[in-house]
């Protein structure tokens, strides 16, 4: 039994306090070892930062390998075991999810907040202290930020452009970048609507841009469609293969005889009567497709399933039929080509039909696709990736999801900074000097903060092959005198005016990385005791199946004997 599971009473008595097996870790060793684990998960993806990154191979458990640069999908793809380390990787989703990019960078700032912060508890400060200073600097830094961004005009498809091909630089796909920004800002931009709660900027759901991909061809040919693939092939080999000027129905109910909820039996004594029973089935399934064509429909899309009978007279209409499509598919069908969905064929009218240029069959690779394109205005479209190999198509997928992302939170939020470490190393020098109206020891956690900050273009300039002394110290002196952009210019290797060269990044993803490494620094800093429970096992039961009772928490061992 680990002693930390024993306490004594007053008398002397020991009494148990934990289960067996239990550990704990107390004080320094575990802030040690928080710190230690969550230190070891930032060096993992420092080396990944900038376009001079490097990229990892992750490979699972039945071998098949993700190659990336991407700091969420690679601690996504790891098998973390360590709490701390497990929160590390919580710190990156959360940034993924909210702003898109930036998710390498926080885990680096947390690690070097929890690494400075170490230093300072090693000197017998309160990590109490820490915090406090941690939480004031940060606020600061955030008021700093918001003092200089920059604001821009949405309708700027050229400076959408530059951000978009930010996110994409430290990215396999870097080459390929002009294409798919464009790709990305053009997405973007025709699903954006006004913002109808407060009036101000525009509301982005990338739900409505559907993303698909298909290893082949290269990453040229990645194309935006404006309307909708759905990975179905047209259900009748009789119906045409291509419509133009279609018009659209979408229904989401069964294109066939439904059975009675209860049980019921028809009693059929004659031949005639049989037959008369299959006319009168054949009566309701034409009735359906009369409906259909009565409301001037030339282009089906089912939910559901279509009966054989069906298929085959609208194959005689010329009417080309998908179906079984995915609810969310049909949705984003709806918003593409102004169609209603319909649950009831009785209802349905010619203003339920939505329109397109043209909806055809086609082969991408071995399979067969529907594609509906040229819709009027779509505020749902598709994006269609391809690339050489499979880890190429998912590469250029996690880059155009980033891209899509940072676009997005301009559009929402039309205020935006320069990258390359130079906004980092501005806050940075700004917090030294600030941290000097502060009093006591919160003054030495501002320090480190600001020290933690610099991170960031230091990991820029190693990954470049940059002497990092003489990049930081060149770096300084050019923000003391006035160059609040300079940054590390990392294609270049040199350090230089980030807003000439372009390098653009959106104010609320720095905003996101500040507040989750603060917060997940601070949380991990206020942890001084640690206990790991035991993992109850079954224990073996005698042979022959029966068993006695099993231990604390391991249930029963076998069948008792009544």
């Amino acid at each position: 039994m680990n002693m930390a599971t024993l306490q004594n009473t007053a008398g002397g008595m020991p009494i148990v306090i934990l289960r067996e097996g239990t550990k704990e870790n107390k004080g320094r060793e575990a802030q040690r070892n928080n710190i230690a684990a969550a230190k070891v998960i930032a060096d993992m993806v420092k080396t990944c930062l900038g376009p001079r990154g490097m990229d990892k191979m992750l490979v699972s458990s039945l071998g098949d390998a993700t190659i990336t640069n991407d700091g969420a999908t690679i601690l996504k793809e790891m098998d973390v075991e360590h709490p701390a380390a497990k929160m590390m990787v919580e710190v990156a989703k959360s940034v993924d999810n909210e702003v898109g990019d930036g998710t390498t960078s926080s885990v680096i700032l947390t690690g070097a907040l929890l690494g400075k912060a170490e230093d300072l508890i090693n000197k017998n400060v309160h990590p109490s202290v820490i915090v406090d200073g941690y939480d004031a600097a940060s606020l600061q830094a955030l008021k700093l930020l918001q003092k200089i961004s920059v604001k821009v005009d949405v309708e700027d498809k050229e400076l959408l452009m530059k951000i978009a091909m930010t996110s994409m630089y430290s990215k396999i796909v870097s080459e390929d970048s002009h294409l798919l920004s464009q790709i990305a800002v053009n997405a973007t931009k025709q699903v954006a609507e006004k913002n109808e709660v407060n009036g101000v900027g525009l509301r982005v759901d990338l739900d409505n841009i559907k993303v698909e991909k298909k290893a082949g061809a290269s990453i040229h040919d990645t194309k935006l469609i404006k309307g909708m693939i759905l990975d179905k092939e047209v259900v009748h080999s009789g119906m045409p293969k291509l419509i133009k000027n279609a018009k659209i129905a979408l229904i989401n109910s069964a294109l066939e005889i439904e059975k009675t909820e209860m049980s019921a039996e028809i009693r059929i004594n004659d031949p005639q009567q049989m037959q008369g029973f299959l006319d009168e089935e054949n009566k309701m399934l034409k009735s359906m497709v009369d409906k259909i064509m009565k409301a001037g429909a030339n282009v089906v899309v089912c939910q559901k399933g279509i009966d054989d009978i069906v298929q085959h007279y609208l194959s005689s209409s010329a009417i080309l039929a998908v179906r079984r499509v995915k609810e969310s598919d049909m949705f984003k069908l709806s918003k593409a080509t102004g169609a209603k969905v319909v649950s009831n064929l009785d209802s349905l009218v010619a203003r339920d039909l939505g329109s397109a240029d043209l909806v055809e069959e086609r082969r991408i690779e071995t399979d067969k696709w529907v594609f509906i394109e040229g819709c009027k205005n779509p505020k749902a479209v598709t994006i269609l990736v391809r690339g050489g190999s499979q880890k190429v198509v998912d590469e250029a997928e996690r880059s155009i999801h980033d891209a899509l992302m940072v676009t997005k939170d301009v559009l929402e939020r039309p205020e935006i900074v320069a990258g390359g470490g130079a906004t980092e190393a501005y806050v940075a020098n700004e917090l030294r000097g600030w941290s000097s109206n502060l009093e006591g020891r919160a003054q030495l956690a501002v320090q480190k903060f600001a020290d933690a900050l610099d991170s960031i273009p230091l990991a820029l300039a190693e990954n470049a092959g940059m002497d990092s002394i003489d990049t930081m110290t060149e770096l300084r002196t050019k923000q003391n005198k006035g160059a609040k952009w300079t940054g590390v210019d990392v294609r270049n290797t040199k350090v230089t005016d980030m807003f000439k060269q372009d390098v653009l990044e959106p104010l609320v993803v720095k905003e996101q990385i500040i507040k989750s490494a603060t917060e997940a620094a601070s949380m991990l800093l206020r942890i001084d005791d640690v206990i790991a429970g035991s993992k109850s096992k079954m224990p073996p039961g005698p042979p022959g199946g029966g068993g006695g009772m099993g231990g604390m928490g391991g249930g029963y061992g076998g069948g008792m004997d009544m």
